[in-house]
């Protein structure tokens, strides 16, 4: 009786498998001729957002729904592959798609663990879920998922499948792909990956959101362990690589540390210009951008504007925490305190930290990376205030604080610092063709989108100035004119406001001043009483020649000191004149466009610059500049170790803004700092002290490969040797001086000469020894404004994008 009732039992089990495989076979039968066609398999069109590139091609950004990038499963590494196989189908290269054994196996663990602990998704499935199918747990939908798959590995190669899902899979913070995800999570390209790093990413489409090492570093860690297990088992890697990549401490890339951090404002103008030209295709059709930047110099000015910001905020001091937090005594749950304390993004490399002990000589913090680092005493220093007890609670530096560090450099100690509220910028251009190569538009552009290079109208102060003593020199002014800066009081109708007494900087008088000593010092009196020689109407005029903006600079006494307002591209663009010999550029940012495969869309061309003051004139004011950075408000500089730079300070009254102009040849580039909404920066904090370090730490990188190269002295520019204090020309001794052909001042007489010629005359020789006789000059003191004729600039085939403030228009798309 028992057999027959195991007999049924059987025959019973068997009968349901049998009538499972019939209604299977059946719906089968029904379902696959209605299936999709692998169309979107076989004619892979993915989404592919649009990305921006420096002229060398490294990715600035990329615009779309969808970070992705598309590569051959031949350019992706072996331990990559391996560790994909290993985390989701071991048996790829063994079933037809569905795998039985991995169906039953699954089965048989979710049946002795008493719930669903083991899926047996291949990657067949999980590719013909992403193309064709929707999440919902269905029967019909998983018998969808069976015979898609089927069909899939009847129409592709296995090669191909995987390739397919390297590429479709998504991978969390919007990466679809691997390719993608090794530069969301790792800042590199895919071929660079070591054993580490592929185990992260392929433990990640199990469940993006929960082991992504960004959101969950330690679920991430526990999810790539068993990854480098499973590698380990299937003999993929050695017991020792094993060891190795699971003791590995991975340097995950957070939110404003990935290279999109790297010229996001250029990067933005560039989005802007191709979506009002081609519309919403711009963001999944793969188009490319090239800029002008060049990628070591606009890293080189992140670095700058970083770094300079940092050095200001120190000055400063300390205003305390960012926010406060109790550590539990229970280590997991202080673990997961701090974890969620240091969530925050990173602002332009500032990234958060916990302090977990401080001492005498300075303090230990913990990074987001789980990296434990000391800071020194300095950063006690630094802080002192905010360790008092005397502090409020909220604002005193404990153990608990969430605070910032900063590390300004590979191998530099980590500093404290704190979130700024002042901002700076730089811009730098060739002088030659307009070519912009750096911009850095703010100190943080996830902060701010507003770009300071473009949009900021700032008064230029002192860095103004040249383009005052360039027109006195037209005037017949020259750098030996000596004026007086005693005190001076200008009415009301020569300041376009009220009565006016201007001081110097420091409230020292220099007595009688050449003009080029003044320009060197700033001197404000001496200039002052330049531009009233000069007249404020043919100064203005004048300096519009350098493309200002007319409305933007009042035709007024205040003009010697910069009362006017400038954006640092207009003044970059001024600058250039000097530096290219005296010809005005057009700004551009945009070499080429492309669409996903290369082909040239749209291609800019630089304008050819418009010659514009007299190449002899930019000479002197360029010889005049140098002597600013060799000995005068710039001096600094020096330690760059090269004679060909040339600039000018600048900083307004009640130190608003701080600037600092200066270029050799090959590159003009403009620094400022000061705050949004206009206040003083504090004392002392002039363009030498906030402006030119950010300045020099760019140019030591533009520059580093550019031969120090003198100025040639044009045609029409005549040496004499003046004594520095009068300017009068001297017989010997003195300082060579630089002079207009026609403004050249009369020789000194030599008085052994004059004797001798003196008794030659009396005894009837006449020896060569009389004192030339000056030119003749220009009605009323004026010289015509040049004698080279001003070309118009040739037709080109395309222009090159026009920034705003570098002429009247604004550029498509520009903020």
């Amino acid at each position: 009786m028992l057999t027959k009732w195991w007999h049924y039992l059987l025959l019973g089990a068997v009968s349901l498998v049998l009538a499972a495989f019939v209604v299977i076979g059946v719906a089968a039968a029904l379902i696959y001729p209605s299936l999709p066609n692998l169309n979107a398999l076989t004619d892979y069109r993915p989404k592919v957002p649009l990305r921006i590139y420096t002229s060398d091609g490294k990715l600035l950004a990329e615009y779309g729904e969808e970070r992705r990038s598309v590569v051959h499963l031949q350019d992706t590494p072996i331990i990559l592959r391996q560790a994909i196989l290993a985390a989701e189908d071991e048996r790829f290269y063994e079933h037809g798609g569905v795998d039985t054994l991995g169906v039953l196996r699954a089965a048989l663990a979710n049946i002795f663990s008493g719930g669903v602990k083991e899926g047996a998704s291949t990657i067949t499935m999980q590719v013909a879920r992403n193309f064709f199918l929707s999440s919902e747990r269905t029967f019909r939908r998983k018998l969808n998922e069976a015979l898609l798959s089927i069909k899939i590995e009847h129409t592709l190669t296995k090669d191909q499948i995987l390739e397919l899902y390297i590429n479709q899979i998504y991978l969390g913070q919007r990466a679809y792909g691997f390719a993608a995800a090794a530069r969301t999570y790792f800042g590199k390209p895919i071929g660079k990956i070591d054993l580490a790093e592929a185990a992260m990413l392929a433990g990640l489409p199990k469940a993006p959101s929960a082991y992504n090492p960004v959101v969950n570093p330690s679920r991430a860690k526990v999810r790539q362990n068993y990854v480098l297990g499973r590698m380990r088992v299937l003999h993929f890697i050695t017991d020792a690589q094993y060891r190795q990549a699971k003791s590995e401490t991975l340097q995950i890339q957070h939110p404003g540390q990935m290279d999109e951090a790297i010229g996001s404002y250029v990067a933005e103008m560039a989005r802007q210009y191709a979506y009002k030209k081609y519309g919403d295709q711009v963001y999944v059709t793969g188009m490319k951008i090239y800029t002008t930047l060049k990628y070591d110099e606009q890293k080189a000015a992140e670095d700058a504007v970083r770094a300079g910001v940092v050095a200001y905020d120190r000055r400063r001091g300390y205003p305390g925490p960012e926010a406060q937090i109790t550590l539990p005594s229970n280590p997991e749950a202080r673990e997961k305190s701090i974890e969620e304390a240091l969530s925050r993004d990173d602002v332009n490399g500032l990234q958060p930290a916990v302090v977990l002990a401080i001492g005498k000589n300075g303090m230990r913090v913990r990074l987001r990376s789980g990296e434990d680092v000391e800071l020194g005493a300095a950063d006690l220093k630094f802080a002192q205030t905010s360790l008092s007890r005397r502090t409020p609670a909220k604002r005193r530096l404990r153990v608990g604080s969430v605070v910032r560090v900063v590390q300004l450099g590979k191998g530099q100690p980590w500093q404290l610092t704190y979130l700024p509220r002042v901002e700076a910028a730089l811009v730098a251009m060739s002088p030659d063709d307009g070519a912009i190569t750096a911009l850095v538009g703010g100190f943080d552009y996830g902060e701010s989108q507003f770009n300071h290079v473009t949009q900021a109208w700032r008064q230029p102060g002192s860095s103004f100035k040249p383009f005052i003593y360039s027109a006195a020199l037209e005037r017949g002014i020259t750098p030996a004119t000596v004026y007086d800066d005693g005190p001076i009081d200008i009415p009301a109708e020569e300041t376009g406001g009220k009565k006016w007494n201007p001081e110097n900087y420091d409230h020292e008088r220099d007595g009688p001043i050449t003009v080029r000593t003044a320009l060197t010092r700033s001197n404000n009196l001496a200039s002052i009483r330049l531009l009233q020689q000069t007249g404020t109407d043919f100064a203005k005029a004048y300096a519009m020649k350098f493309g200002f903006t007319p409305n933007r600079i009042p035709p007024y006494l205040t003009m010697a000191l910069g009362a006017g307002e400038v954006t640092p591209l207009q003044l970059a663009r001024a600058y250039s004149v000097f530096a290219s010999g005296g010809n005005l550029p057009r700004p551009y940012y945009l070499e080429k466009i492309t669409d996903q495969n290369g082909r040239v869309l749209e291609s800019f061309q630089p304008a050819a610059p418009q010659p514009v003051i007299d190449p002899r004139n930019a000479f002197i004011m360029t010889s005049m500049m140098q002597d600013v950075v060799r000995k005068g408000t710039a001096a600094a500089a020096a330690a760059l170790g090269r004679s060909d730079l040339a600039g000018k300070t600048g900083t307004t009254n009640d130190h608003r803004d701080a600037w600092f102009a200066g270029f050799d040849s090959k590159r003009v580039a403009v620094a400022w700092v000061g705050y949004d909404q206009p206040r003083s920066l504090g004392a002392g904090e002039t363009g030498a002290r906030a402006a030119l370090p950010i300045w020099m730490h760019y140019m030591a990188v533009a520059l580093k490969d550019v031969p120090d190269q003198p100025y040639p002295v044009p045609d029409g520019v005549v040496t004499m040797n003046v004594d520095p204090e009068t300017g009068e020309p001297v017989v010997s001794g003195g300082q060579p001086e630089y002079f207009l052909q026609e403004f050249k001042p009369s020789e000194p007489m030599n008085l052994p000469g004059a004797i001798e010629g003196f008794f030659g005359d009396l005894f009837g020789s006449s020896p060569n020894t009389a004192t030339p006789t000056p030119p003749k000059p220009a009605e009323n003191g004026v010289r015509p404004e040049s004698t080279q004729p001003v070309r118009p600039a040739p037709h080109n085939k395309q222009a090159p994008i026009v920034l705003p403030g570098t002429q009247p228009g604004s550029l498509p798309g520009a903020p």
